[in-house]
């Protein structure tokens, strides 16, 4: 368990005390806590066993995921479409063009633009990506019905709108 996963775990702890002695506040607190500890554990379950599933983090399928859509992107535009900063996204490039999965070159008219696209390689890795994926995400979601799917996406879609406006 991490620091995050501690800290919360002695958030939690600490709010079923004050609960418990006190008496007059409610369980939100401790409703609360047990949702953002959940939410932690689930997503590092989520990314663990994708990764296994995939063989591959899901930065990197969601680099070659941009990547299939678009014939050639820059690196700068790529790094804002994937959402991670510049370092991370070289890190990642280099380990896929090792892996023969994307190719780099200097823009001609521009040497300090770095343009990237998926090698056929790539684009075999994502068509076997792409069902692995969705065999994941079935057996993820079995058991809930459409409209319980549905449900928690609206809710995840609030609490990622809620996240979005925290000010730190």
């Amino acid at each position: 368990m991490g620091k995050i996963g501690l800290y919360l775990m002695y958030q939690l702890l600490t709010c079923q005390v004050i609960v418990w002695k006190e008496n007059s506040m409610s369980n939100d607190c401790v409703i609360q806590l047990q949702i953002f500890y959940q939410l932690q554990k689930l997503n590092n379950s989520v990314n663990s066993k994708f990764e296994s599933c995939l063989g591959s983090s899901p930065t990197r399928i969601e680099i070659l995921h941009c990547l299939y859509n678009a014939d050639e992107i820059s690196q700068s535009a790529l790094q804002k479409e994937v959402n991670i900063d510049n370092a991370a996204v070289t890190r990642h490039l280099k380990q896929l063009e090792a892996a023969q999965l994307i190719s780099r070159r200097k823009k001609a008219e521009d040497n300090r633009v770095t343009l990237v696209s998926l090698t056929e390689g790539g684009r075999e890795e994502i068509t076997v990506s792409l069902q692995a994926k969705k065999s994941f995400i079935e057996q993820t979601l079995s058991g809930f019905s459409l409209n319980e799917q549905e449900k928690l996406l609206n809710m995840l879609s609030r609490l990622s709108k809620n996240v979005s406006t925290v000010e730190i």
